[in-house]
C-alpha cells in the first residue's frame, strides 16, 4: 500500500515517513525562537502512539496538538481509525495538506490551522501530541478536563512537576490540578539531541489515565483557585497561606476557615498537604469563609 506515495508496507510492516525527508520536502528547518523543535528520532516517533495502546485508549479519533511536518501524524494513522492535527503554522498546515493528500481524500485526516488554545477541539477520543513547549501548561489544561486519555511530551521539569505526589520536592499546585483530572505518569525520558534543533532542555513523555478523584469538592473553580492561592506561599503554613492570599482564593473571612480546620493541618505547608486534605480544606472555604462570587 502507498500512502501520498511516502509511506510503504515491507512484508507486512509499515515503513513510516523519514523525519529528515519530511523536514526537506517541508522547507522549514525549525526555529527556536518560534518554539519550533521537530522530533526526529524514529525511534521516540514510533513508541509514543504506543503508550496509548498498550493501555487499550479509544484510537477512534487521535488528536494531535502542533503536528508540525507529519513525522508523529504518519504514525497515528497507521493506529487510529481518524486523526485531527491541529498546527499553527500556515506553511506547515499547506505542507500536511500535501503530503497526507491521500490520508484527507479517504476521509481519515481532518487538518486544522490554528493556534490549538483557541480553535474548536474536535470530540476526540484521545490525544497523542509532541507539543510546542510554550503553550505546554495551557494545552494541557484544555485537555485534562474533556477526562480523555493523553499522551504528551512536555519539558522534563514540567512532566516532574505534574507526576509528583505530596512530599516530593515537585510537588506543588501542577501536581494537584493535574491529578484532579487523571492518574499521571511518566512514561520516557527524551534527550535533547531527539530534536532538531535541540531544545535547551530535557523532555518527557507524560500519559495521563482519566478518573475521578477520590474526594469531592462544591465547586471546581473554587478548588483550583484555593490550591493556586497556597501554594503562592509553599513556604508558609497552612494557616498563613490561608490568610495572606485571600485576593486569590477570593475567601473573604479566612479567620472563619481557621477556626474550623483541624490544628495538625494548619500547621502543614503545602508541599506536604495531599490532594485529599486540600479538597477538605476549600470545602471548608467554601462552606465558611464566605467566597466572594
Amino acid at each position: 500500500m502507498t500512502e501520498g506515495n511516502r509511506s510503504t508496507e515491507d512484508d507486512g510492516k509499515r515503513q513510516f515517513r523519514d523525519p529528515d525527508a519530511l523536514r526537506a520536502r517541508a522547507g522549514v528547518s525549525g526555529n527556536p525562537d518560534e518554539d519550533q523543535h521537530f522530533l526526529v528520532d524514529d525511534r521516540v516517533l514510533d513508541r509514543l502512539p504506543t503508550y496509548a495502546t498498550a493501555v487499550d485508549a479509544d484510537t477512534t479519533h487521535i488528536l494531535e496538538v502542533g503536528a508540525g511536518n507529519g513525522a508523529l501524524t504518519d504514525r497515528l494513522l497507521a493506529v487510529g481509525e481518524h486523526v485531527t492535527a491541529i498546527e499553527r503554522n500556515p506553511d506547515l498546515a499547506a505542507f500536511l495538506r500535501e503530503e497526507f493528500a491521500d490520508a484527507i481524500d479517504a476521509g481519515r485526516l481532518t487538518v486544522v490551522e490554528g493556534d490549538a488554545l483557541d480553535v474548536e477541539l474536535p470530540a476526540f477520543t484521545c490525544s497523542v501530541s509532541n507539543l510546542p513547549y510554550g503553550i505546554s501548561s495551557e494545552i494541557a489544561f484544555r485537555l485534562l478536563p474533556a477526562k480523555r486519555p493523553l499522551v504528551l511530551t512536555f519539558q522534563r521539569e514540567f512532566a516532574e512537576r505534574m507526576a509528583a505526589t505530596a512530599g516530593e520536592a515537585e510537588y506543588g499546585r501542577l501536581s494537584v490540578t493535574a491529578g484532579h483530572y487523571a492518574d499521571v505518569e511518566i512514561v520516557e525520558r527524551i534527550p535533547k539531541e531527539a530534536f532538531d534543533p535541540q531544545p535547551a532542555v530535557e523532555s518527557a513523555v507524560v500519559r495521563t489515565q482519566p478518573r475521578d478523584p477520590e474526594y469531592t469538592v462544591p465547586d471546581e473553580t473554587f478548588f483550583m483557585d484555593f490550591v493556586r492561592a497556597v501554594f503562592t506561599q509553599r513556604r508558609k503554613t497552612l494557616r498563613n497561606a490561608i490568610r495572606n492570599t485571600t485576593h486569590i482564593s477570593g475567601i473573604t473571612d479566612p479567620e472563619a476557615v481557621i477556626e474550623g480546620a483541624d490544628e495538625a493541618v494548619l500547621q502543614q505547608r503545602a508541599g506536604n498537604t495531599t490532594p485529599e486534605t486540600f479538597a477538605r480544606l476549600a470545602t471548608l472555604a467554601w462552606e465558611v469563609g464566605d467566597p466572594a462570587e
